[in-house]
């Protein structure tokens, strides 16, 4: 049972188990009415052979109030895309799948880069930018939701609960984050989020002082949390990263372009699990190493642009200072793990810790050394402005590669 208690310096909606599904549905029903509703779900093709992904198509398949579906669609072959387009075929909504793969949308690329315009990597990142350019270009909604693929416990009031803080017209929201527990398998899970973005946050407000950006990302229950909501407008103008840190990225744009008062955070679900990264020790390219390292930067570039000057010296008195926090919220874990009959293993904890530590000295550097880093795709603004038609290009080649 959630409580009211309201902290930080945005709205938080919490889950007071009053309000049913069916009965929030038939609200969203009458809101789309003013409000049109859309759905992005990034996904690798390997996600559609996976444990989660059929059971979020069934649960959506019984959604009424959603104008439209949108499937960005990664790392796919013709004969898997194909498939996609069958698996998908399940939904009852107006629905497209953009072949990130696919020979139309590959040649916009080439000609968007050719522009110095399009997203430098692949990833999660590019993806969602050409899903959103997508809604943006079949006009069909004017709240759009976004979640991953892989929820293991996915249900369709997550969705209704996302949607509904941005779909309500009576309210005055831009933006929404979900957050929810992060328990599965009688475990504590969610580790970079408890155990490097927290105590990252809490030793920079040591260092720095007060700061309304740390005091923002800091209000959030769970920053890194893949489901978030918002207006289409609020898409035109914001740039996300395209690695690891697009969550902690779109947070930071959105507090750039809107009043805290207009962001909020909504709890989603009692409970949520979905696929694992391994911590990867060895390997800082890949896993919850990789993660780390982008996160770490993402803040450090964003604090930057607020006028924080780094250095060397600087980033190991980070290091000295989130290390000791950090240990300071293992025990706080394991203590709250305990009295709830959960296990933690404090070894992997620690380890975890000193993987992170470690992280924020290699991110540090290399945030020296790359002055000249353009890690944000351009926003679908500066684009336009670029490519006058580049959204009429986009509908048809989504088009095209569907047909």
């Amino acid at each position: 049972m959630g409580d009211f208690y309201q902290n930080g310096i945005i709205t938080n909606f919490h889950n007071l188990r009053t309000h049913t599904t069916e009965d929030m549905e038939q609200e969203l029903m009458a809101f789309a009415r003013q409000r049109p509703m859309s759905l992005v779900l990034p996904s690798l093709f390997s996600e559609l052979e996976g444990p989660a992904l059929g059971n979020i198509v069934k649960e959506l398949s019984q959604v009424r109030y959603l104008s439209e579906i949108v499937i960005g669609l990664d790392r796919a072959d013709r004969n898997q895309f194909r498939y996609a387009r069958d698996f998908f075929a399940q939904l009852n909504q107006h629905h497209r799948i953009l072949w990130q793969d696919g020979p139309a949308l590959r040649e916009l690329d080439r000609m968007l880069d050719s522009n110095g315009l399009a997203p430098r990597e692949p990833g999660k990142g590019r993806n969602v930018w050409y899903c959103y350019g997508y809604v943006l270009a079949s006009a069909k909604a004017e709240a759009v939701a976004l979640h991953d693929c892989d929820i293991l416990t996915y249900k369709r009031d997550l969705l209704a609960k996302l949607l509904y803080p941005v779909a309500n017209p009576s309210f005055s929201y831009d933006f929404c984050k979900g957050y929810y527990p992060r328990v599965s398998d009688n475990k504590l899970n969610g580790r970079v989020s408890r155990l490097l973005v927290t105590p990252l946050l809490r030793a920079l407000k040591k260092i720095l002082g007060p700061m309304e950006y740390l005091e923002y990302l800091d209000s959030f229950r769970y920053p890194l949390a893949g489901e978030f909501s918002m207006r289409t407008s609020v898409f035109n103008d914001i740039r996300i990263p395209s690695d690891w840190g697009l969550e902690i990225g779109v947070l930071s744009e959105v507090k750039r372009n809107y009043s805290s008062k207009r962001l909020c955070q909504v709890d989603i679900a009692d409970n949520y699990d979905h696929k694992h990264q391994p911590l990867s020790e060895q390997d800082i390219g890949a896993g919850l190493s990789k993660m780390s390292h982008d996160i770490i930067k993402a803040v450090f570039r964003k604090l930057a642009t607020n006028g924080v000057q780094f250095n060397t010296e600087t980033f190991r008195t980070i290091k000295a200072t989130y290390y000791r926090v950090a240990l300071d919220f293992i025990e706080s874990y394991y203590d709250d793990a305990v009295m709830n009959g959960l296990y933690v293993d404090r070894d992997s904890e620690e380890r975890a810790v000193e993987l992170f530590a470690s992280n924020i000295m290699e991110a540090g550097q290399y945030f020296l050394e790359n002055p000249m880093e353009r890690p944000f795709i351009p926003s679908w603004n500066r684009v336009m402005s670029a490519v006058p038609d580049i959204l009429g290009m986009l509908y048809e080649a989504v088009e095209q590669d569907n047909q």
